[in-house]
């Protein structure tokens, strides 16, 4: 037998792909620890720029071609049209790449130069649009999108704001993924909204397989929809820098209906938490995926999730489309989300900067009436809490010794220990972790941080130090 031969022969057990669309979805879950850290309940992240565009909107470029070519509006040749904040371009480029297609694509001129470079690259011309107009004006890109569409022989308009194949592609791939990688456990499914066709298709999804699943939006402050969902009016949309979420108008692919609630949040805590996923957990990850985890921090901490809660939060795409805006020092300072002083500050500059640097703590076997004496000796409000072999358990703090001594139905014992008594869900940091990333730590509503590595603590800050130390640091 020829080495040809023995090739055919055993195609069959070659593992492929037939085209890259094959490779879309089945994106990983992956856990948050440290932004996390303070949370009893699991909250998981669906990791979206797995994708071979880079982006959830993958999901949807293929099945929106599909539906054009069976409805004949889409011929042989033809050219695909839309008004996109970059993602949903990819995901159209990529299947038009396959099928033949040519690609206009229309931007707001906020969107980074990464996204405006990726969808050249793939051969489609961008059209580039003033932000600042309301939707219905000639120069917005949804009305520059429709012009094109007019004016191109041959071309359809994707429409992924008023296409029902935008939520139709996520109630049959993405909501499904989910379930069946949490085995059915999902208690709570958090996605940014733009067009809403992710959190629509996989709410939908969701509830029909466990109707008591809370589907949370998350919406920049500037954008109408959170406002639409809470009272159904429509206000005057303002700016905002964060991309690729939010809206001026209700599209017709998000059903208001499927989401439970809507949070609110602005640019500055989405970049802050975005820089803090990709320096604390690894994951690069673009600036809405920031506000999706702030979002799903600010619900879990409001509603009090607890240990047998499993939330999913959708991270929309990748940070290597930001690089010029959000992972620039220089953009930040400029658009006032970053303070050029505090920049190269570290959680150990802050306690190396203490008048006593010592760490108090205390033992899961301490008495409580001794805790309370140790707190009067060293005049502090809290002690970590650590066992016999100096590894991390939690923090004790005044108020958690105040709501126990006042327990009604409980006999207090001289001898009882602390260990009941205990906080396990203590934010902890690394030394070298950066002071931005503390300040977002504690406008979380956070009182206290451990300085640590490996669960030992080296160090404890509180609001009063950070504002004590950068006090000292004006001259």
């Amino acid at each position: 037998m020829s080495m040809l031969e023995a090739i055919s022969k055993d195609m069959d057990k070659i593992q492929f792909h037939q085209n890259i669309l094959e490779t879309i979805g089945e994106t990983p879950l992956v856990r948050l620890n440290s932004v996390a850290g303070d949370m009893p309940c699991t909250i998981l992240a669906k990791v979206e720029f797995f994708n071979p565009g880079g982006s959830v909107k993958d999901r949807i470029g293929p099945a929106i071609i599909e539906e054009a070519e069976k409805s004949g509006r889409l011929k042989p040749g033809g050219t695909i049209v839309e008004a996109t904040s970059g993602n949903t371009g990819v995901g159209l480029a990529i299947a038009a790449a396959i099928k033949g297609y040519r690609c206009i694509f229309v931007m707001p001129d906020k969107m980074s130069q990464e996204k405006i470079l990726l969808l050249r690259a793939f051969g489609a011309r961008v059209v580039v649009t003033p932000t600042a107009v309301e939707p219905d004006d000639p120069r917005s890109y949804y009305s520059v999108a429709r012009r094109l569409v007019e004016e191109t022989p041959n071309a359809i308009l994707a429409n992924q704001y008023h296409n029902p194949m935008n939520p139709q592609a996520h109630y049959e791939s993405t909501g499904p993924e989910i379930w069946r990688q949490t085995a059915g456990k999902i208690t709570h499914f958090v996605a940014g909204m733009g067009t809403g066709g992710t959190i629509t298709g996989v709410g939908r999804f969701l509830k029909e397989q466990n109707p008591h699943v809370k589907v949370i939006g998350v919406d920049p402050i500037g954008s109408v929809l959170y406002e639409l969902h809470r009272s159904g009016k429509m206000i005057k949309a303002e700016s905002y820098k964060v991309e690729g979420i939010g809206e001026d108008f209700l599209p017709s692919t998000t059903d208001l209906s499927v989401v439970d609630e809507i949070v609110q949040v602005n640019d500055r805590e989405s970049f802050w938490m975005t820089r803090r996923l990709v320096r604390e957990e690894g994951i690069f990850c673009g600036g809405s995926s920031g506000s999706a985890v702030m979002g799903a921090l600010k619900y879990a901490r409001e509603h009090h999730l607890g240990p047998d809660d499993v939330m999913v939060v959708i991270l929309p795409d990748s940070g290597s489309r930001y690089l010029s805006k959000i992972f620039d020092d220089d953009w930040m300072r400029e658009n006032g989300f970053l303070e050029r002083s505090w920049v190269d500050y570290r959680a150990s500059d802050i306690q190396a900067a203490k008048p006593d640097t010592r760490v108090i703590t205390a033992q899961l076997t301490d008495r409580m009436t001794d805790v309370v004496k140790r707190m009067k000796q060293y005049n502090v409000s809290q002690l970590p809490v650590v066992d016999e072999n100096g590894r991390l358990q939690g923090i004790v703090t005044e108020i958690d010794l105040l709501n126990h001594m006042l327990l009604t139905d409980h006999v207090h014992d001289p001898d009882e220990t602390i260990d009941s008594m205990i906080d396990p869900n203590v934010p902890t940091v690394r030394p070298d972790t950066p002071l931005e990333t503390l300040m977002a730590i504690f406008s979380s509503r956070n009182a206290v941080v451990i300085v640590g590595n490996d669960n030992r603590v080296q160090g404890i800050l509180t609001k009063i130090d950070i504002l004590d130390f950068m006090s000292s640091q004006i001259k």
